[in-house]
């Protein structure tokens, strides 16, 4: 009998600890699935984050205003000068079932930064959600922005991108002219090394190396290196081989092309592209930039996408001086950044979008931008997920293509379509970055607001 007692409270003991744990991941799952911040419309309401029917389950109130700590007492003395009119038109108004209607004036409340404090005015609440109305789940930190308008790309782009310094994609042995096989440089440099100056002479192209160390007499030549942002000083000594050259055994760069798409240009001329960043092809990382040139490009033919074997936009790269479009000055995992020469004129062929945040985009029906033959038109796709919180920053969003015109001619979605403008209900809601390897007709994108972040 106390046996059988004792196995009993054993089972429940076991019974209560698996209940606790399931609750305590439930719990934890809805939680990661909360934003710690969101940036929303000043005449929006706050989304719902969860589909149904979850959603039911999940509440959120705001909990009141949460002054920006960097507001100054210029902006305060303003707000009072005001009256109390404003104040009432900025006041929560109203609370979804799933979030909370927050509605901003007009004036300096409103912001369209991200809710990090990055723009002056802005204004941000306190939203808190619970699980049934009672467990507490995460406060997320809300920032009323005002609506930025931008115009969408969508057309093919040429770039030229001159690195920072002489990137080393490699090392190899060479055939020494004493018959010898060495490798001077393996214990020095590694891939993805720049190379910045060679006995104190700056370098900006591999041609410069090269003199360089052929003019060394085999002594040692002493190099300055940038390594995962930390300059170092090493030195490396150069062989003859049987060319009657010195080398070092090094296999370098320092430029490298090729074509894409633009996402948007904003009223100041400011571009955007590719929703992710350029990397060298050898190394895989992202590449440091010295600047360089955007051209203009045409679409020639489409290589197909099939199962295993993503297609391509084989294009032409414009080479010349007539041909500029811009300047390129930023190289970052969100994309290319610079600036367009003679917008205005460029600006006639594009349309303006407002700019939709991630807490807006749903799943659901979507188009692309994108340029296939002469001229840019938008296909439909369908948003599939919605990854608002975690992961990949340039796979926020898993897309599929449904237009068949755009199956015909492409299978779907193809190299060189990177960048293509994502638009949901008239917004500008991200671009596209990657195609599903084995499954061309799906593919992920990247968040707008996450390249306009970088941008700002």
């Amino acid at each position: 009998m106390n046996i059988r007692r004792k196995y009993r409270c054993f089972v429940c003991c076991l019974l209560v600890s698996g209940i606790c744990l399931l609750g305590f991941a439930v719990w934890h799952l809805l939680c990661s699935r909360i934003p710690d911040r969101m940036t929303v419309s000043g005449y929006g309401e706050v989304p719902e984050l969860f589909p149904e029917p979850v959603d039911q389950w999940i509440s959120g109130e705001v909990a009141g205003e949460k002054p920006d700590r960097k507001k100054t007492d210029a902006t305060t003395a303003r707000k009072s000068e005001a009256g109390d009119d404003q104040t009432q038109a900025e006041q929560v108004v109203k609370n979804g079932k799933n979030g909370a209607v927050v509605e901003a004036a007009a004036g300096e409340a409103a912001s369209d930064g991200y809710a990090d404090g990055k723009s002056a005015g802005d204004k941000f609440y306190e939203i808190e959600y619970t699980l049934f109305g009672k467990i507490p789940l995460k406060t997320v930190q809300a920032c009323v922005a005002t609506p930025k308008m931008v115009y969408a790309g969508g057309t093919p782009i040429g770039m030229y991108l001159r690195t920072a310094g002489v990137l080393v994609v490699g090392t190899d042995a060479i055939h020494a002219k004493s018959g010898e096989l060495c490798c001077p440089a393996g214990a020095v440099l590694q891939a993805g090394d720049y190379i910045k100056m060679a006995d104190g002479r700056a370098l900006e192209t591999k041609e410069e190396l090269i003199e360089c160390l052929g003019k060394s007499g085999g002594k040692s030549v002493q190099l300055q290196v940038e390594r995962d942002g930390e300059l170092l000083e090493c030195s490396v000594v150069p062989v003859l081989d049987e060319s009657g050259a010195y080398r070092a055994g090094v296999w370098v760069r320092n430029d490298t092309q090729g074509i894409g798409t633009l996402t948007y240009v904003d009223e100041e001329g400011q571009f955007g592209a590719l929703g992710h960043g350029i990397s060298d092809i050898d190394t895989g990382t992202i590449l440091a930039i010295d600047g360089g040139t955007l051209y203009d490009a045409d679409v020639v033919s489409v290589v197909r996408g099939q199962e295993g074997a993503p297609g391509e936009l084989a294009g032409v790269i414009h080479y010349s001086e007539g041909y500029k479009i811009g300047v390129i000055e930023e190289n970052n995992p969100n994309g290319i950044y610079g600036t367009i020469s003679g917008f205005s004129l460029l600006a006639d062929k594009m349309d303006q979008y407002e700019v939709a945040y991630r807490q807006s985009v749903t799943t659901g029906p979507a188009q692309i931008l994108c340029t296939i033959g002469e001229r840019c038109e938008a296909y439909d796709v369908e948003l599939k997920e919605v990854r608002r919180t975690g992961g990949d920053i340039n796979k926020g969003i898993v897309l599929e293509v449904t237009d068949e015109a755009l199956l015909a001619k492409t299978g779907g979605i193809v190299q060189g379509m990177s960048g293509s403008p994502i638009i949901q209900g008239g917004k500008l809601i991200g671009a596209v970055t990657h195609v599903f390897v084995n499954d061309p007709k799906k593919g992920y994108g990247i968040f707008i607001e996450d390249m306009l972040k970088t941008d700002d």
